[in-house]
């Protein structure tokens, strides 16, 4: 033991990249939750040593590169398919961005580390308060990329603490538990038995209220009974990125939607079909020239003959935007329509939160001159939407629709003056590579538990799902298989804390345990 201390304390900064790369591990598909814990312990024993501002600054932010670059690895996948680039040049992208990440836990580090230098306790409850301050600024600047929040790598019974205080505010959590084992290790090693016992206590208390909470909350379900809800139709084709957009494949691709799609049933369900699954446009107005050959009226009777009366189809198609005056489309939109069982369209909602480089090029002039305008496909980008918006189904209720990673933005995925009875995240997580579609069906979980709300995930590879408002899966489909999924809507909950509120409450717990950190160091001088 006390050798690994002395290999730490000589080489700090080469221990902190490697217990961010170990913490990663946490995440599905692994979820090596305790390996996370001891990282972050780990961690905090190292900041804790260091004795400069610019030291705890660079331990932070190659803690924040291991834990990127680990947890993040699936994107060098996505820019084979985006780029058509070998997958090694895709890690160089991977690393760039973990570079970048990397900023926030060091800005983390840095805040706690100056208020509590050499107060074991102060330095943890300021690192949970800093922490979540940072992964909250990680969600918006630079239109944000909250990939994989930490309280994302908790164990799943700690999860249903996001209805009070957001994914954001789990990460507290974590640090907090990483912290008692510092001061449990610190504790045996001085035979502080007093110490020890109170921690060792604490932990059985602490876990058993949640525990108890958990199945108090999960009988109280089976009491009321869960009533039938609507019925519904979940589509996965199992159509690879790289056959999405052949010349020759729009009839096989939708040969194998229309396949999984109809049923003898005659009971009205609704249908929901992934992220631009058919690359045909779905709107009327555009000039002749635009259309794939198959104009937008053909396109939707074809959609309606795999219908029942009453059905209503709810799936991912683009649309056009135009310059009026010189006619020629200028811009796109990602968008998913709903649509009746009578061909009318019900309602359109616009992706909002677009992914750099894959739906957009930031500075299109300047990287097109470098010749990097390949990494965006297309003449031109993808517009944004005005943000969260609930489409009205008629009397299957109103449905709030999140496109692909849309869904990770906690507090951003549904419109609080409209709440919808459910969310609908249609998404295409062939791009993403084996750990990418576990990781995003995480974070789906999440946000039905932060709003009580039942998520339906779409996707053409994997994993598609129906989630309730406690976060449970009822039902999927494997990555890499076509399928279905019959059923019922699960019930929506009444609207949670975090429902009401959003990310008032994390950040209000970040300011409380600041102040608890400056409170406690007053009092100990």
């Amino acid at each position: 033991m006390l050798k690994v201390r002395e290999m730490i304390n000589r080489h700090p900064f080469l221990f902190a990249l490697v217990a961010g790369g170990i913490s990663a591990t946490g995440f599905a598909p692994l979820n090596l939750w305790p390996l996370t814990l001891m990282m972050l312990a780990l961690w905090i024993v190292i900041l804790m040593q260091l004795q400069s501002r610019k030291a705890v600054f660079l331990s932070g932010w190659l803690f924040g590169v291991g834990h990127f670059v680990v947890g993040l690895n699936w994107i060098a996948k996505a820019f084979t398919f985006q780029a058509a680039m070998p997958e090694s040049l895709g890690y160089i992208a991977v690393i760039l961005l973990s570079l970048y990440l990397a900023v926030y836990p060091a800005l983390a580090a840095l805040m706690a580390w100056l208020m509590g230098k050499r107060r074991p306790w102060v330095f943890i409850i300021a690192l949970a308060g800093s922490w979540i301050i940072t992964e909250w600024l990680r969600s918006w600047v630079f239109s944000g990329f909250i990939w994989n929040p930490l309280g994302a790598a908790l164990p799943e019974i700690f999860w249903a603490e996001s209805a009070y205080v957001g994914t954001y505010g789990l990460a507290a959590l974590a640090i907090v538990a990483g912290g008692i084992l510092v001061q449990m290790g610190a504790a045996m090693k001085g035979r502080k038995w007093r110490q020890l016992l109170i921690i060792g206590l604490a932990i059985p208390f602490f876990t058993s209220a949640i525990l108890l909470r958990a199945q108090f909350t999960n009988m109280n379900m089976i009491l009321k009974g869960e009533p039938d809800g609507i019925p519904i139709t979940v589509v996965q084709p199992n159509i690879g990125q790289q056959d999405k957009w052949k010349a020759g494949y729009e009839e096989q691709n939708l040969t194998k939607l229309a396949q999984l799609t109809r049923r003898e049933d005659d009971s009205p369900r609704i249908i929901f079909w992934p992220e631009a699954a058919i690359p045909d446009y779905l709107e009327t107005g555009y000039p002749v020239r635009y259309y794939y050959g198959r104009p937008p009226e053909f396109v939707r009777q074809q959609l309606g003959l795999l219908m029942r009366p009453g059905d209503v189809l709810v799936l991912g198609a683009l649309k056009l935007e135009f310059d009026e005056a010189e006619g020629r489309a200028v811009g796109a939109r990602n968008s998913v329509f709903a649509m009746d069982s009578e061909r009318e369209l019900l309602g359109r909602y616009d992706k909002a939160h677009l992914v750099p480089y894959g739906e957009y090029l930031p500075m299109r002039p300047f990287l097109s001159a470098i010749g990097l305008s390949r990494l965006a496909p297309g003449d031109f980008d993808f517009w944004p939407g005005p943000g969260a918006r609930s489409l009205d189904l008629g009397k299957f209720g109103k449905v709030g629709l999140q496109l692909c990673y849309e869904i990770i933005f906690s507090g951003q995925v549904v419109d609080r003056d409209n709440r919808p009875d459910f969310i609908f995240n249609p998404s295409n997580d062939a791009w993403f590579g084996a750990w990418g579609p576990p990781q995003h069906l995480a974070q789906s979980r999440l946000r039905a538990i932060e709003e009580g709300l039942p998520v339906i995930r779409s996707t053409p590879t994997g994993i598609s799902a129906v989630i309730d408002a406690e976060g449970s899966v009822i039902d999927s489909i494997p990555m890499g298989e076509a399928g279905r999924i019959d059923g019922r809507m699960p019930r929506a909950k009444p609207p949670t804390l975090f429902a009401r509120y959003g990310n008032i409450l994390p950040l209000g717990l970040a300011i409380i345990l600041l102040i608890s950190a400056i409170a406690i160091r007053v009092r100990a001088r």
